[in-house]
């Protein structure tokens, strides 16, 4: 499997990649607009092609992928939600495209109360909408969910119903699948979970993972990130996934908390647990695993008081919670 992490567009979108390859990344996730916002700044021409230019130059041309804004909801209840979040999802769409970035990343959407079948169908319409209106260059992956509250694609057979729908993927939640009740720690188990895959979205169509332990346990459908081997799914689980073969040609990506320096600790883990690394990986690194790491994790620190006022430790905000 190769290796990357989710890399901040601060500073232009084309910097994803001057972070991607400080950390050492084989692939990369990135936002390509505001995701605190429906109506983005729009995206630059220059700046497109400067990132095209970039990821192609770093290998990243076929394993990039955007992770769509979590404001989108694509069973929305409300009338006004449910139309900017299919609009939005074709801007997110045509975004790729001008970057040339392969994969779109989306959550299935909350049902909020009107139930899981009346949600996919509804999910199932919005991706038709949005895949009518784009062109045929970016495949929209589907990420399965915690399942907290009414969220669909916690069950693989929700996935599986929305893949009839053209030009969809999946891409697995390591975190989420745990929370799902999906184990990976012991060897039956993890062959469980596999079948699983294979005999419900096909594991043809799982084109990337997101690599997070678990700071909740098992079946619990509370998503929580937590970094590689301190949470529920332990190493093993993560040794026993980047190096197994059916998974040899697709990518995973860090979606582990921001704190400093974390992303390159949790990478450098989890290319020692490698056995051998893809065709091509090394080539594009610019230093080796065990250097000190070229550029600090672009996140806003919170600065955190113990119960006697003590200065805690910095943390970040994950990715995940800037739409939330």
């Amino acid at each position: 499997m190769y290796l990357g992490v989710h890399v901040s567009a601060a500073g232009g979108i084309s910097r994803a990649v001057e972070e991607g390859l400080a950390l050492g990344c084989e692939a990369i996730q990135v936002f390509t607009r505001n995701q605190r916002q429906w109506r983005p700044k729009p995206l630059r021409a220059a700046e497109a092609r400067r990132f095209r230019e970039a990821a192609r130059a770093a290998g990243y041309a076929g394993r990039a992928m955007s992770h769509a804004s979590y404001l989108i909801n694509l069973c929305a209840t409300v009338a006004l939600t449910l139309r900017r979040s299919r609009w939005a999802l074709v801007d997110e769409i045509r975004r790729c495209e001008a970057l040339g970035i392969p994969y779109l990343c989306v959550h299935p959407g909350a049902h909020m109360g009107a139930g899981e079948e009346a949600g996919l169908a509804l999910v199932a319409e919005s991706l038709r909408h949005a895949i009518a209106r784009t062109t045929r260059r970016v495949t929209v992956l589907l990420e399965n969910t915690a399942g907290q509250g009414t969220s669909l694609g916690w069950r693989l057979e929700h996935l599986a119903a929305l893949l009839r729908v053209p030009r969809t993927g999946v891409v697995l939640d390591t975190c989420h699948l745990f929370a799902a009740g999906y184990d990976l720690r012991t060897p039956r188990a993890y062959e469980k979970t596999m079948r699983a895959v294979e005999e419900t979205v096909g594991l043809e169509r799982v084109k990337a993972f997101h690599l997070n332990d678990s700071k909740a346990g098992l079946g619990s459908r509370v998503d929580r990130h937590e970094h590689i081997g301190r949470g529920g799914l332990r190493g093993t689980a993560f040794r026993r996934l980047v190096n197994d073969p059916r998974w040899a040609t697709i990518f995973g990506v860090l979606e582990t908390p921001k704190a400093s320096g974390m992303d390159w600790k949790n990478l450098r883990l989890l290319r020692r647990m490698r056995t051998e690394p893809p065709a091509g990986a090394g080539r594009r690194r610019r230093r080796t695993a065990d250097a000190e790491p070229l550029v600090r994790d672009r996140a806003r620190p919170v600065r955190r008081r113990g119960p006697r006022g003590r200065a805690g430790r910095e943390e970040a905000e994950h990715p995940r919670d800037l739409g939330r």
